[in-house]
């Protein structure tokens, strides 16, 4: 009982992380039941995705009623999404991605490296009138995070959310909203690839998918409402700093580095990210002051247009 209300703990956690910044529910819940409820990498995908299926439906309502998706968006990176995950869970028992976790590391942390640095200078786009992506390019990035995130019991949000704000045509939150609203098609897509194969897996882990369910459900509308609230350069910084966070140890530890050296490698990106973070909010509110004082400024100095004399009657 003690550890399904930890489990139920950590649901809310990660949901919470991850309908605030577009990722980490999946890698947060499946290392915490690899190792402390003691399941097979494959048996905690299968328990992890099927609870999702609930927090991620509950997750992109609360982002809807909140304007933060783009429905556009959602069905062209969705449906190719739940293809390669339905894909990478069927294959997840005979496929091992484990020589591939290196390279996809050093990858994810590049681009949160490259997120924290942009978004730090704190120019931050008002008017997102970018061409849109195309169809062919969503569907492609879509079946990628959709096979990774079945395969490795996480990766949809560190492969499609960095790389949408890496491009930066949308809003932050709009970028993250729509993620997690696509991920519904993801997880359960994949929650029927693994009912093929684990089903056996799964009922007997019935109830850590209750747990873990619960308690992401209840985080999702919290984290939809205060992503409409966080300053957009805090945000992209925050994102980066989770996927080099993530990201970066793992290539270390691949490295032959020590334990030791890699909590001292979390710390320094701890406190790297959240610097750099702050710095990039305080430089985007004095932008956003200076545009909004040169603007007002401009309007002062433009004459208004002489109005029409009017009529003379007869």
């Amino acid at each position: 009982m003690r550890t399904l209300i930890f489990i139920a703990i950590a649901g809310f956690a990660a949901q919470l992380v991850d309908g605030g910044l577009g990722m980490g529910f999946g890698v947060t819940s499946t290392t915490i039941l690899v190792t402390l409820a003691a399941l097979s990498p494959a048996a905690a995908s299968a328990v992890v995705h099927t609870a999702e299926v609930g927090t991620t439906l509950a997750s992109g309502i609360s982002h809807w009623r909140f304007g933060n998706v783009d429905w556009k968006v959602v069905l062209k990176i969705g449906l190719p999404g739940a293809v390669g995950a339905f894909l990478g869970a069927t294959l997840l028992s005979s496929l091992s991605t484990e020589a591939a976790k290196p390279i996809m590391g050093i990858i994810l942390a590049a681009i949160g490296i490259n997120l924290v640095l942009r978004f730090s200078r704190g120019r931050v786009k008002r008017n997102y009138s970018a061409r849109p992506h195309s169809a062919a390019f969503l569907g492609i990035l879509g079946l990628g995070g959709g096979f990774v995130d079945a395969t490795g019991g996480g990766g949809w949000g560190p492969v499609t959310t960095s790389t949408l704000m890496t491009l930066g045509r949308s809003e932050p939150r709009r970028i993250v909203g729509t993620v997690n609203t696509a991920e519904f098609l993801v997880s359960l897509a994949a929650t029927l690839g693994f009912v093929l194969g684990l089903w056996e897996d799964l009922v007997a882990n019935l109830s850590a998918v209750i747990a873990l369910l619960i308690g992401g459900m209840i985080a999702a509308p919290i984290a939809a409402w205060l992503i409409s609230r966080i300053n957009p350069a805090a945000l992209g910084g925050i994102v980066g700093m989770l996927l080099v966070l993530l990201n970066l140890p793992k290539v270390l530890s691949s490295l032959g580095v020590d334990d030791t050296w890699l909590w001292v490698a979390r710390a320094v990106i701890l406190v790297a990210g959240v610097s750099l973070s702050a710095l990039g909010t305080v430089r985007a509110r004095r932008n956003a002051a200076e545009l909004a004082r040169s603007e007002a400024e401009h309007s002062l100095t433009v004459a208004p247009e002489a109005p029409e004399p009017a009529p003379v009657p007869r």
